[in-house]
């Protein structure tokens, strides 16, 4: 099949850039031809909420790439859905995670579709996390451009409701993440790290946004009986919000001493070694649909706190492959140590490489070509 996949990718950073270059080369393994057409300008430089948009990762081998389509201008929107249709696709596959991309990528899509070509895109979030006067008009344009979808928690599928009640939604969970590097020893990680090696670490991981909860964790690092148990958190990902917050909040709690803060982007290149050194990964979101970072945290065969929100609790089994607690910093500090006191570590990574075979990139796209 000729496959055309529109939306990130290099030299955009980010989990969507790297879904959909880890989709492509699977697609291409199974003997498809993929194209990658990608922004031009993916968002203007006053709403992005980041330092840059831009990766400085080099770029991935055996990927044809082609930056081609502007997000705010409709006379690029028709040029470039009308090169792709010249493509003759049988297959256009886009991710939707914000409504903002409603126009570019739903006019794209109805220009480039012929009669024998599918449009199916896999949807992250069809109902924002932050949501804005707007939305729906926005998503409701691009699902009607579409001829199916995947969803990868069932949360997003009951919300799909509200936008389609004839076309296909699939459920198929979010495949691990197995692009950032092999599994290290916890010692190799931390000395690359600069962490003691003899060290207690949970983690928070990713951009720091509102609704990820990271102030939860840091009030649960502040119970008495985390704090005098040596337990450190190391929180690595780029702000996304208003840093000025989380410092008086640290400060407050008088938890400083306890921090790991890497607050810069975190490259692809350094993500094993934050994963392979931390013992727990804690996502303490207050609102969610499913994560990448989850299937990160499976790929490097760590066990997880995640909260009971959207599709986290759907793929976490909890008092196994970890906890699934109230987005409550109490029942996270709980949890916390019950894991480390419990001495939980061997038994919930054993349950999660049991898991984490569930989740391959050859059944998720073969649900695709299904």
């Amino acid at each position: 099949m000729k496959i055309i996949i529109i939306g990130t990718a290099y030299p955009y950073r980010g989990g969507i850039a790297s879904f959909n270059e880890r989709l492509a080369e699977e697609f291409i393994a199974m003997g498809h031809e993929v194209v990658i057409y990608t922004f031009t300008l993916q968002y203007p430089n006053f709403l992005f909420p980041g330092k840059t948009q831009f990766s400085d990762d080099p770029k991935p081998k055996h990927l044809k790439i082609i930056p081609i389509l502007n997000s705010v201008n409709p006379l690029n929107w028709i040029s470039s859905g009308l090169k792709i249709r010249k493509e003759k696709p049988d297959l256009i596959i886009s991710k939707f995670w914000i409504p903002f991309m409603g126009p570019s990528l739903g006019t794209v899509i109805r220009l480039a579709k012929s009669k024998n070509t599918k449009a199916i895109s896999i949807i992250d979030n069809i109902i924002p996390h932050e949501k804005r006067i707007g939305d729906k008009l926005l998503s409701g344009y691009f699902v009607r451009a579409i001829d199916k979808f995947i969803v990868m928690s069932l949360s997003v599928k009951e919300d799909m409701k509200q936008f389609t009640k004839t076309k296909p939604v699939i459920y198929k969970a979010h495949p691990i993440y197995d692009n950032y590097g092999e599994i290290m020893s916890t010692k190799k990680a931390r000395e690359y790290l600069k962490l003691d090696k003899e060290g207690k670490y949970v983690m928070f991981f990713g951009f720091i946004r509102d609704y990820k909860g990271l102030d939860l964790l840091l009030e649960a690092m502040s119970d008495k009986r985390i704090k005098e148990s040596g337990i450190k958190c190391i929180v690595a990902g780029e702000y996304y919000g208003n840093k000025e917050k989380y410092d008086r909040q640290i400060e407050d709690l008088d938890i400083k001493n306890q921090l790991i803060l890497r607050t810069d982007f975190i490259s692809n290149e350094e993500v094993k070694y934050y994963f392979c050194a931390a013992d727990l990964i804690v996502q303490p979101y207050k609102t969610a649909t499913q994560s990448g970072i989850s299937q990160i945290a499976y790929h490097f065969e760590k066990p997880m706190i995640v909260t009971n929100v959207g599709g986290l609790p759907e793929i976490v089994e909890h008092g196994k492959a970890g906890y699934v607690v109230e987005p409550e910093a109490s029942e996270i500090s709980e949890s916390i140590l019950d894991f480390f006191e419990g001495k939980r570590i061997n038994d919930f990574e054993e349950a999660v490489k049991r898991k984490k075979k569930e989740f391959s990139w050859r059944n998720f796209v073969q649900k695709i070509l299904e």
